[in-house]
């Protein structure tokens, strides 16, 4: 009898700990974004909508990071719950086992434009490297597409380029030397890093938005590759910049969960208001950055449909994302090495 009480005891005991710990579980979960202007829309449109609507709250952490995620997991510590990650790594951090597969039961795959959702990952939105250029500086010049970067007789200056090895610069140079958008994969990496060379002097390089947009309302870049969002919002604070939306560059960021994240389930239903109709509408109107839910459109503010990705369909490029899961790491190696040459 004794024995038996002390066995109840304990198991009463245990199941009250995991009551609680559950408990705990369903109270906060953590979202991990890149900073700046487009956390604080996440935040708005998402995070605060979804705490107000199920008592959970979300902890803003930041900026991604693909190590520091990557040994969360493999450590068996993981901090994270929800991350906005690049469509690449999203791909490729699903081949090596460190994502959770997601409950499609919970989010609407099927509203989800098949571009930007993966068994292991759906789109927290995607946008448009475009050709942005200083109107100050090139008078009633107005480059047309990425040729105009090759250019630099007609459009001096310098030109203001992404300097990560990621989906974009590459495939802007082949189309400028005149490859077929539908030719493009595999990259020709001979071809485009000699592409490259003829401007290499004349490159300025960013790797954030908030620098990006410095160097091209400054003129201190005449043109360059620009995220479409950062463009719109100078435009919206009246700097001199115009925009080519011709051979626009679609890439997209990626919501995906750890493996081993504490919050799981609360994660999934977070995932699935980021990715609703009105989640997407909502981060877009503030963004100029385009909704991947499909019935997101109707909900858009007006005056914001010449400003999406959406609204050029018909002279767009949808970067392979799948290749560059796949090619990536090579890629960076060569591409590091050409930086320094």
């Amino acid at each position: 009898m004794l024995l038996s009480k002390r066995v109840t005891a304990v198991l009463s005991a245990s199941l009250l700990t995991l009551a609680c710990q559950a408990t705990q579980a369903a109270d906060s979960l953590n979202f991990v974004s890149w900073g700046g202007t487009t956390q604080d829309a996440q935040k708005q449109a998402w995070a605060d909508t979804f705490s107000k609507s199920s008592e959970i709250k979300v902890v803003q952490d930041g900026p991604t990071d693909y190590g520091k995620l990557k040994a969360m997991v493999e450590s068996g510590n993981v901090q994270w719950d929800v991350v906005d990650v690049e469509a690449d790594f999203a791909l490729r951090a699903a081949s090596e086992g460190l994502l959770e597969p997601l409950d499609f039961n919970t989010i609407k795959r099927d509203r989800i434009d098949p571009r930007f959702v993966s068994d292991h990952g759906v789109g927290s939105f995607f946008f448009s490297f475009v050709l942005g250029f200083n109107e100050g500086k090139l008078g009633g010049n107005k480059p047309q597409d990425w040729s105009a970067l090759f250019d630099t007789k007609s459009y001096p200056g310098k030109r203001a380029l992404y300097k990560w090895p990621s989906p974009g610069v590459l495939e802007l140079a082949l189309l400028a030397d005149g490859v077929p958008a539908d030719k493009l994969y595999p990259l020709d990496l001979d071809r485009a890093f000699k592409k490259l060379d003829t401007i290499k002097k004349d490159i300025v390089w960013w790797g954030g938005g908030a620098q990006s947009q410095q160097l091209l309302a400054s003129g201190e870049a005449t043109l360059g590759q620009f995220w479409n969002g950062r463009v719109y919002a100078l435009q919206q604070d009246g700097a001199p910049v115009g925009v080519s939306w011709k051979q626009n560059l679609v890439m997209a960021d990626f919501l995906v969960i750890p493996k081993g994240a504490k919050n799981k389930d609360a994660a999934m239903k977070f995932l699935a208001n980021a990715s609703s109709a009105k989640g997407q509408a909502d981060f877009a109107n503030l963004t100029a950055y385009a909704p991947v839910n499909l019935d997101s459109i109707g909900q858009l503010k007006s005056d914001l449909a010449p400003n999406l990705p959406t609204a050029y369909a018909q002279d767009q490029v949808t970067l392979d994302f799948a290749y560059w899961a796949k090619n990536g790491p090579a890629i960076a190696t060569r591409w590091n090495e050409w930086l320094v040459k």
